[in-house]
């Protein structure tokens, strides 16, 4: 993703909806370009520093910072431009009046070829050996990577293992004796506890803020993996990798991302929960990357338009929208339309909760799950496997009181939208403030399936629609790009 051109230092990651709030990873570059930025002996079991008591006003972070801020190190990396990257960064092209600038100017062309873009962040020692943990991103497609500790001393980095999915990597030094951050528990960590970030902000070392926990287990949009811990500790550009620290001198989370409108920080800070990256560093320092178990569903969450429409009792569980043909979740029998609600015995609140079991499962392993079809409850077998890391004019439309103008499906259109079929009908536009808009139906959707019954052309959308007419709410199940979807419109009464 590139980074806005006008704010050259910042690299936004995800938009969220009509709010104008964007997500900033938070590692920082410099130069012409800001990219990204054996677990008994790293537990806490010496003496820390004692918390502070109630009568005190605020903890005693003097004692934490000593003890933490030589275990913090600044992690410098440099990558490689192509020359076709870097015109696009400074906004160039065929035409751009930055050649004329240069040739008027310079009296020569406008240099080609490759250019170095240099990137700042943080991280945390959790090795005598030098083994450092930090984010993906901060280390993300770096030719060469720079650790400078504390004492001033530099050395080269290699990132011996990562995982895009959670955002953490692994990097290793040649050195020896080096002061460990010791990992503590992050399921301990309770709304309104206080916490310490230390990091490089902008650049400044061993910057240390605090603040305290804000939320728990928040989802942003980042990854199917979400579980990150909100804190209104200042953490700005540079602090990507740097350790959240709890008032026992025990590192909680990995620092990560900001909420922000000006790419700066506004007291809306999000960490990795340390015992999360903790389940994967046995398989990071192994074999440099992460293996996750696959079921092979679509899921998504429950609604109480959804539960009605299905004839459930509870808005819980994850909801299967579609099953990948031949995966575990086909061969056990699972189908659209069934809601998880436990895992090896484990309950289903959420859509959330089912990717981190699944991940979590040994591959080969079979486990078992509950699963609602309808009003009945059965529990299924199902294997674990291994995740292996698409205009023209239609004959007839239809514009109907719910908002949604639907289309025959011609071999034309299934040819421009990328269909490799023709079945179902297509959504061409849906109006505003209308039914169909509030419930999430959006130009561009496949609709597949209206109230269980599938969807095979123009008449049959029709019929059903028609029998449905006196319906308290309608239950569609449609194709949005490579996903599909269960989405309820609750009629008015």
């Amino acid at each position: 993703m590139k980074p806005s051109r006008d704010k050259p230092n910042r690299r936004w990651i995800i938009g969220l909806g009509a709010s104008s709030l964007i997500f900033l990873l938070i590692g920082m570059g410099i130069g012409e370009d800001t990219s990204h930025g054996g677990l008994s002996s790293r537990d806490s079991t010496a003496q820390e520093p004692k918390p502070a008591t109630i009568a005190q006003a605020l903890p005693d972070f003097v004692a934490l910072a000593k003890k933490l801020k030589p275990e913090v190190v600044n992690i410098s990396t440099t990558q490689t431009v192509k020359e076709s990257d870097a015109r696009d960064f400074f906004g160039q092209n065929q035409n751009d009046p930055f050649d004329e600038f240069w040739k008027r100017f310079f009296e020569a062309p406008v240099p080609r070829g490759q250019l170095k873009q240099r990137s700042l962040g943080s991280g945390f020692i959790i090795e005598k050996d030098g083994l450092i943990l930090t984010n993906y991103h901060v280390v993300d497609n770096a030719d060469r990577i720079t650790v400078r500790l504390l004492d001033g001393r530099e050395f080269t980095g290699k990132v011996v293992g990562k995982d895009q999915k959670t955002d953490i990597a692994l990097v290793k030094i040649n050195a020896q004796d080096l002061p460990v951050a010791p990992l503590g528990d992050s399921d301990r960590l309770e709304v309104g506890e206080w916490v310490m970030a230390i990091g490089n902000p902008f650049g400044l070392d061993n910057t240390v803020t605090s603040g305290i926990v804000s939320a728990k287990d928040r989802q942003i949009g980042a990854g199917p993996y979400d579980h990150f811990i909100q804190t209104d500790a200042s953490v700005n550009p540079g602090n990507s990798g740097g350790p959240m620290i709890n008032l026992r001198g025990e590192v909680v989370g990995i620092d990560s991302a900001i909420f922000s409108q000006s790419g700066e920080n506004i007291g809306i800070g999000f960490a990795i929960p340390i015992n999360l990256v903790k389940e994967l560093l046995p398989q990071l320092e192994s074999t440099g990357k992460v293996t996750r178990g696959w079921l092979g569903a679509w899921t998504q969450g429950m609604t109480p338009d959804l539960a009605v429409s299905l004839g459930v009792d509870k808005a819980k569980g994850a909801l299967v929208s579609g099953v990948v043909h031949d995966s575990p979740a086909d061969r056990a029998g699972i189908k659209a339309g069934d809601v998880i609600v436990g895992y090896e015995g484990k309950h289903i609140d959420s859509a959330h909760d089912l990717p981190f079991l699944v991940a979590g499962t040994p591959v080969g392993k079979t486990v078992s799950l509950q699963v609602l079809r309808g009003k009945k409850t059965m529990t299924l077998p199902v294997t674990i496997e291994k995740m292996q890391e698409e205009e023209a004019v239609a004959a007839t439309s239809e514009k109907r009181d719910l908002g949604l103008t639907v289309e025959e499906i011609t071999p034309q259109i299934a040819e421009n939208l990328g269909l490799d079929r023709t079945q179902g009908v297509v959504i061409r536009a849906v109006a505003p403030d209308s039914l169909g808009e509030e419930a999430g139906l959006q130009p561009g959707d496949i609709v597949r399936e209206v109230n269980r019954q599938p969807v095979r052309n123009l008449s049959d959308y029709r019929k059903i629609m028609a029998s449905a007419a006196q319906s308290r709410s309608i239950l569609f199940l449609v194709q949005r790009e490579d996903s599909s979807i269960f989405l309820a419109l609750r009629k008015e009464e």
